[in-house]
């Protein structure tokens, strides 16, 4: 009978499972992880301001004085999903390119192009890394005391070294070229596989934002095109191959 009645409380109902407090904090190992993911989905969804802690212990399934003994408020919350993805990402660009480089054969664009994007990518196969794509656009729109300073910790290092890496696979660009072309190519890839955009409406039938071969090619068509333009002034006609000079 006592066993019976553990599984339901007096009104009948089964009982809600309880929410596991801060009293329990060791041998927990998987609890931490899990109110990350809840945070982040809870972030991407709703935004900095817009969630609450507790929406995201209800999505955890935790009590909000175990989010409080974990990360401390609501910000160091958000600034550890934040850079739990975006450090791994930047730590595997760096190793990509180190990879690059010790081939010993000279930069190919194309390959440095990839080299940045395909760790980004790889977390559009999981719904949890698909949450985190969101939340990295939506960062963008956060107010700048709450979004510079986590992009810098997360990216500076990896994105000076694709820079230097740009430049050295295109001698033609110039420095101010460089930053203004990549800052674009991560403006145009977060928008790309963060789901935010309507092509499969727009296109029904043509294109599948779904295949990531097919996002893959498309995107890195559009920045090595971008980034390999010649450099000229706006309003100044574009160069003309010079004519060869033909025998009389």
């Amino acid at each position: 009978m006592k066993e019976a009645n553990a599984a339901t409380n007096r009104t009948g109902r089964p009982a809600r499972p309880r929410r596991i407090g801060p009293g329990r904090p060791e041998g927990l190992n998987n609890v931490r992880e899990e109110i990350l993911d809840a945070a982040e989905v809870e972030f991407a969804d709703l935004g900095y301001a817009g969630t609450t802690l507790r929406g995201v212990a209800d999505r955890a399934k935790v009590t909000q004085a175990l989010i409080n003994y974990y990360f401390g408020s609501k910000h160091g919350l958000f600034e550890e999903v934040f850079l739990r993805r975006g450090r791994k990402i930047s730590d595997e660009r760096l190793e990509r390119l180190e990879n690059l480089r010790k081939s010993g054969a000279p930069l190919r664009i194309e390959d440095v192009v990839l080299g940045f994007l395909k760790p980004t990518l790889a977390l559009r196969a999981t719904p949890e890394g698909r949450a985190f794509m969101r939340l990295q656009a939506r960062l963008h729109t956060e107010p700048p005391e709450i979004s510079y300073k986590l992009r810098n910790e997360a990216y500076d290092v990896s994105t000076r070294a694709y820079v230097e890496a740009i430049r050295e696979a295109l001698p033609h660009l110039g420095e101010k070229d460089a930053y203004w072309r990549l800052t674009l190519m991560i403006g145009a890839y977060m928008y790309a596989f963060s789901d935010t955009h309507r092509l499969e409406e727009l296109a029904e039938g043509i294109c599948d934002p779904t295949d990531t071969n097919e996002i893959l090619e498309q995107i890195t068509n559009f920045v090595v095109g971008g980034l390999t333009a010649p450099t000229r002034p706006v309003g100044a006609p574009p160069k003309r191959p010079a004519r060869k000079k033909t025998k009389a």
